[in-house]
């Protein structure tokens, strides 16, 4: 049984969620849904799949990745995991969400859980590889698959790369988690991202817009 990934475009930054599973045992990783609509779409697709949610993952805590926060620990009880150079990018967000157009953003409280840099998290049958890769937040995180993908949240996009003028962003950072972290992976590698289609590693080796830098 191999596993699944199914994706949501959410919110009003296009914003892609993550439901990763095998068998009856998933995650979601960077919940964003805001509408009502986004909520019951993604609550939907998990009762109708008969999925058991072991963890709400994040690669990080900007606004358009934590919007479904709550509505995720609520609605499926179980634990947050985050790395904890972003706990302050996570409590940040309460003190703009009506900047962005999100009055009706409701804040959750901080991940019981903490990320590591080469962290084995294993969820019933699903296991991941935590790889530290900073520059775009200064705690992001992405989530290796040995079947072969990566999600990889806003590190690297297709034919492009997270932005860094954002607090805590870092050009130098980035490229360093890019080259030294994710053009590590073998190049057949999936990168599931936090905007945009999906792409692989051996891709955007060739012809990423990081690489004039």
């Amino acid at each position: 049984m191999s596993t699944q990934v199914q994706a949501f475009c959410f919110n009003g930054f296009q914003e892609n969620t993550y439901v990763v599973y095998k068998g009856n045992d998933a995650v979601i990783i960077d919940p964003g849904c805001y509408a009502k609509e986004e909520e019951s779409t993604l609550q939907s697709f998990i009762s109708s799949t008969g999925l058991t949610v072991h963890a709400i993952l994040f690669t990080h805590a900007h606004i358009d990745h934590i919007l479904g926060a709550q509505f995720c620990l609520e609605c499926f009880t179980t634990k947050a995991y985050l790395h904890p150079s972003d706990h302050a990018t996570w409590e940040a967000v309460e003190r703009y969400a009506d900047v962005y157009g999100f009055q009706g953003y409701k804040p959750a409280a901080l991940p019981s859980e903490i990320l590591e840099d080469q962290q084995i998290l294993q969820f019933g049958d699903l296991q991941f590889k935590v790889f530290f890769t900073p520059g775009h937040a200064p705690g992001h995180v992405v989530f290796f698959h040995e079947e072969g993908f990566v999600i990889n949240g806003d590190v690297l996009f297709k034919g492009s790369f997270g932005r860094v003028d954002l607090p805590g962003g870092d050009l130098e950072t980035l490229k360093h988690s890019i080259h030294n972290v994710l053009f590590e992976f073998p190049n057949d590698t999936i990168v599931y991202c936090g905007h945009g289609p999906a792409t692989t590693i051996g891709q955007e080796k060739r012809s990423n817009y990081i690489l004039q830098f």
